[in-house]
């Protein structure tokens, strides 16, 4: 299974991290040159993130955390029939 980690801050949102990760690594897969079937794949997981996914609420759910000093982290997978993603909170900075 594919997996992608985000980690937003106050300043740089969740949607923000994954359009940066998604380009990112687009811009790696066109340098490389050549076929890269797990990049493709972090690709079209973090394409799927971003067309599908209620932003708002997740930049609700993670600012309260991040605004109290704590680390945010989304862990994004592709399951069987579709996406699924989980936001973890690690204690104080």
């Amino acid at each position: 299974m594919n997996c992608v980690e985000l980690s937003p801050r106050l300043y740089h949102c969740i949607e923000s991290a994954a359009r940066e990760e998604f380009w990112n690594s687009v811009n790696g897969y066109l340098e490389g040159g050549r076929e890269d079937r797990e990049l493709e794949e972090r690709i079209e997981l973090l394409k799927a993130f971003l067309e599908s996914t209620d932003f708002g609420k997740l930049r609700s759910q993670s600012e309260k955390h991040l605004i109290e000093g704590k680390k945010v982290k989304f862990v994004i997978c592709r399951q069987e029939g579709g996406l699924d993603y989980r936001m973890m909170v690690i204690g104080g900075v």
